[in-house]
């Protein structure tokens, strides 16, 4: 199922995700950010238990900022109710 997400502190604009029915992230893409990093994120999640990106990504922080996209995108996984 694909779910869409609009993340909040930093440069990406939304995130759009795919998850099966095992709970298994089949796809991610990013609308803005830092190119290779996100492309570099949906490389490495693709194939990932979504519980498991969760612990991986949640509380990564951005410069001073206080979330980063992989952050983000562990509170959108978060929002996927399974």
């Amino acid at each position: 199922m694909t779910y869409e997400y609009k993340p909040s502190g930093v440069c990406s604009r939304a995130i759009a995700f795919d998850v099966d029915e095992n709970d298994i992230i089949t796809s991610v893409h990013f609308t803005g950010g830092c190119s290779g990093n996100t492309q570099g994120i949906c490389a490495l999640v693709k194939g990932m238990k979504r519980e498991d990106a969760i612990e991986k990504l949640s509380g990564i922080r951005c410069g001073f900022k206080s979330t980063s996209c992989p952050d983000q995108l562990a509170k959108a996984l978060s929002q996927v109710a399974h």
